[in-house]
């Protein structure tokens, strides 16, 4: 275990989200110094307990726990007993933050509304991260990921035109709700700091989508005007695309007047900058399918590292579209430590994204591996944060209530 220079050191959050809305958020919190107690049902009837996030991943390789669960202590609790209820309410009652991803009215089923809770402790902040929200005629809903990115509006847009809608290749719904959810932690713990007072973080999944969605309710508010799925261009934002090369694809975004003077020099076409067609950022919108097209005729004459040094050479926003093996090799992400070689129980050594962002005087990290089995750190914490004994541990542990 590495020291803990983040500035979170000192505040504790218990976890009792799964799969990746609320995991994420305690991930967050713990990168930057947090003590994070995650809570996992134990192992019963046959079936192995835990996270389902712990079998999550490629095959034989569920990588996706080692990152989502670093810097965590892993507790057992069932949470449908009654005394494992009261147990865990205990612990709650120590902690600065819970963190819960549960379906609206789940907390409150087990004697954990957060008015139960505020009671025993006036200062915690609950972050409670769902598909709808607390509250509203959909809240009771079952909600993922996709569903929030479906009703927020990402999925309409994202794809081409004439196919259905596509997906991002990973869980952004439920990435952007936890880390909406951590602002809103960060947000409330200033807020305690000045009057001691607790409060609920609601953070909902088809919400956090729209935070980010831009100009496009406005647009159409506005308007009328509906924005369609445009492949890998913005409409009207030109040029701004990835165009093909001798040896594979590459991006460029040149949609500013004086860059796109600086690509038009690169591509020895000065000219074409004071062209009517694309002399402004207007002219370039209107005729943006004609210019990539003009563009696309000069890249695939050249190489990858052809274009990029040009690029390079007159100052044009551009770049590789990278692969995991890229990263790796890259020079920028080795000198700035993005990322990191983090040993792990189960596999030796796993390479992952480092802390991010980054801090100058109190940086974050990663100080210890994904807890490798389920409830790995009952003693430590029943023991030392509630006072248990070993006997009392094991008690509970016998008749599966942990």
């Amino acid at each position: 275990m590495t020291e803990n220079t983040g500035p979170l050191a000192g505040i504790r959050v218990v976890e009792m989200g799964q799969l990746i809305a609320g995991p994420f958020c305690g991930q967050l919190l713990g990168d930057m110094g947090a003590e994070i107690i995650k809570v996992e049902p134990p192992a019963a009837n046959g079936k192995a307990g835990g996270d389902p996030m712990r079998v999550w991943g490629r095959g034989d390789f569920p990588l996706w726990w080692e990152v989502v669960a670093r810097n965590k202590k892993s507790v057992s609790a069932d949470l449908r007993n009654p005394e494992a209820q009261a147990l865990v309410r205990k612990l709650i009652a120590t902690a600065d933050i819970l963190i819960e991803n549960f379906r609206p009215g789940t907390l409150e089923k087990w004697g954990m509304s957060p008015a139960a809770l505020h009671a025993e402790n006036p200062g915690l902040i609950i972050v409670r991260v769902s598909g709808y929200g607390q509250t509203g005629p959909y809240s009771d809903r079952a909600g993922f990921g996709g569903i929030g990115e479906a009703m927020g509006g990402w999925r309409a847009i994202v794809g081409d035109p004439d196919r259905p809608a596509s997906r991002m290749g990973v869980s952004i719904g439920d990435s952007l709700a936890a880390t909406y959810g951590c602002m809103g932690a960060l947000a409330a713990l200033r807020h305690r700091d000045q009057t001691g007072e607790g409060q609920v973080v609601d953070s909902s999944l088809y919400e956090a989508v729209l935070q980010v969605m831009e100009s496009l309710v406005p647009e159409y508010a506005a308007s009328g005007y509906v924005r369609d799925r445009s492949g890998s261009i913005l409409p009207g934002i030109a040029p701004s695309n990835v165009y093909p090369t001798r040896d594979g694809e590459y991006l460029i975004g040149a949609n500013q007047d004086t860059v796109f003077g600086r690509l038009c020099t690169a591509m020895g076409r000065p000219e074409l900058a004071k062209d009517p067609r694309y002399v402004d950022h207007i002219s370039r919108g209107r005729n943006q399918t004609e210019l990539d097209n003009l563009i696309a005729d000069w890249t695939r004459t050249l190489t990858i590292d052809e274009v990029e040094a040009l690029m390079i050479e007159h100052g044009v926003p551009a770049g590789k579209l990278y692969r995991p093996q890229d990263m790796i090799d890259d020079p920028h992400f080795q000198a700035r430590e993005a990322l990191i070689d983090v040993p792990s129980e189960r596999w030796g050594s796993v390479k992952m994204q480092n802390v991010f962002p980054k801090l100058s005087k109190t940086p974050g990290g990663v100080r210890r591996a994904a807890p490798a089995t389920v409830g790995q750190d009952n003693d430590q914490v029943y023991g030392d944060v509630l006072g248990m004994s070993g006997d009392e541990v094991a008690a509970l542990t016998a008749r599966g209530v942990i």
